[in-house]
């Protein structure tokens, strides 16, 4: 292959790290559908900042950014090095608008979905930030900074929700709101169609767009990834439903 895929994925609870459920089973068939990556360019919606940072450290901390779960969710490793060679590369694409901070590390939007993954952990990851400046136009066009990447053996992997309000979740409810539903359906064909004007031009979904989220943090990793894509790439559905009322898993391969 000339060039790495890119990914999304819907994560969801943390809990999926240590669960067994449908979602966290796809998860684990996924690294079988592709190459095998030289590292990984994790964008998570939990590394909310002013400003484009990207982590440069070998050893990239560890971060539990998650509070009221049960201990065993705390007690999981997983101890990727770093790639500070392609952090640099990612820094000479983006430019000097891009910081390099090693404050923050590898959060549960990223190892909640590379454990299963790759739960060995013997792939590099850095991180790359969530800029809270940004608009959803900036965002899809730092992708396209990205996309270089891909032909360099990186995968360019977005970690958030395309339906994220945690406001509305019903902790007993097994599906999704006909909003949260229409919205991601939404999504969806527009993607599927390759009309990503729509997708960064979210409103256009109507009045389950004012319901989908508050922040932009958990739907920007998606139009990253959508700025990494290019038009010769056919895209893979997975882990296609909504939970919780207020929640999306679905996410997107583009290969």
């Amino acid at each position: 292959m000339d060039r790495m895929p890119v990914l999304f994925a819907g994560h969801g609870s943390p809990m999926n790290a240590i669960e067994d459920n449908p979602f966290s089973e796809r998860w684990k068939t996924l690294s079988d559908e592709i190459p095998r990556p030289k590292a990984i360019l994790s964008v998570s919606a939990h590394w909310f900042t002013r400003g484009l940072c990207v982590c440069d450290s070998a050893l990239p901390l560890m971060i539990y950014d998650m509070y009221g779960f049960p201990d065993a969710l705390y007690r999981v490793r997983y101890p990727v090095r770093g790639s500070k060679a392609f952090a640099d590369r990612t820094k000479e694409l983006i430019g000097d608008d891009l910081l390099i901070d090693n404050s923050w590390g590898v959060d549960h939007g990223t190892w909640s979905v590379l454990c299963r993954m790759y739960p060995k952990a013997d792939i590099p990851v850095f991180q790359l930030s969530v800029n809270a400046s940004a608009s959803a136009r900036e965002h899809y066009e730092t992708g396209k900074q990205l996309r270089a990447l891909r032909k360099e053996g990186v995968l360019i992997f977005g970690s958030g929700n395309v339906v994220h309000n945690l406001s509305r979740v019903n902790w007993n409810m097994d599906g999704g709101y006909a909003w949260a539903q229409d919205f991601d359906g939404f999504i969806k064909r527009n993607i599927l169609a390759g009309n990503d004007e729509n997708v960064v031009g979210y409103r256009s979904a109507g009045s389950s767009a004012a319901h989908a989220f508050n922040l932009l943090d958990h739907y920007a990793p998606l139009l990253y990834v959508l700025g990494a894509k290019d038009e010769a790439d056919r895209v893979t559905v997975f882990n296609d439903a909504c939970v919780l009322g207020s929640l999306s898993m679905t996410g997107y391969l583009f290969a």
